[in-house]
């Protein structure tokens, strides 16, 4: 993006990245065929506005690394419907009936790991660690097409790091230079997916001015967050919801 035009989407007062909306913080982002790690459990602290903002821009071809795909017409759901993730990498999917049907007819490629092994693949790609060690799936289809070693005496299976083009992460709170608060479980994986981003846009809740955030608060420094966008009312929906009759 040009500099006059970073001016004209960006307003923030100086630093450069809080957003007008969810479009202005993905214009010039986000294209074709890139990779992305979107953060989120389940609904549990999702971009929402982004991912909406990511379906109206229409970019297609899309490999996603996330957690899970969203549910049924929310979340990466979203996306799924109009067919423009190509490929997920992912833990756990078990929610969304559309990816069941387009991955059991050959439309969706899938790429599964186990949580814990997808969590550190995330961080190593965010630390410059190209790959690592782990028992986790040994002797399963896991370690399928992988280099196996053995370490006094036990067997490991490599897994490599995972990159992204683009992060789009969720926070309850940042501040003008972009250091981000998480509220409670909603951390989960939002900040091994903006660290493992090449651009990291976080959608937060809350906006203070800097120094508002006490520095002993931040759970992940403004280094790693190139846009903010302000969504003070997400949906927040329940994945399961059951109350007694």
């Amino acid at each position: 993006m040009a500099q006059g035009e970073a001016a004209a989407t960006l307003q923030d007062g100086g630093t450069g990245k809080l957003a007008a909306d969810a479009a202005s913080a993905l214009a010039g982002v986000v294209a074709d065929g890139q990779t992305l790690a979107v953060g989120g459990f389940g609904l549990c602290g999702i971009p929402e506005a982004l991912i909406e903002a990511l379906r109206d821009s229409g970019v297609k071809g899309l490999t996603v690394i996330s957690n899970n795909a969203g549910v049924d017409g929310f979340g990466l759901g979203l996306l799924l419907a109009t067919r423009q993730i190509r490929k997920m990498i992912s833990s756990y999917v078990g929610e969304n009936k559309e990816f069941e049907r387009q991955y059991l007819s050959g439309e969706l490629e899938l790429e599964f790991n186990p949580q814990g092994t997808l969590a550190e693949r995330l961080r190593a790609g965010g630390a410059g660690i190209p790959a690592f060690f782990t028992a986790t799936g040994y002797g399963t289809i896991v370690a399928e097409g992988k280099e196996t070693r053995e370490f006094d005496g036990k067997h490991y299976v490599m897994e490599t790091a995972l990159k992204a083009d683009v992060a789009l992460v969720k926070a309850w709170k940042a501040d003008r230079a972009g250091n981000l608060v998480f509220r409670k479980t909603a951390r989960n994986f939002n900040p091994a997916c903006a660290m493992a981003g090449r651009v990291c846009i976080a959608e937060v809740e809350e906006l203070v001015e800097i120094g508002q955030i006490e520095p002993d608060a931040v759970h992940l420094p403004g280094i790693y967050v190139d846009r903010i966008v302000l969504n003070p009312t997400p949906e927040k929906r329940i994945e399961q919801r059951i109350v007694r009759a």
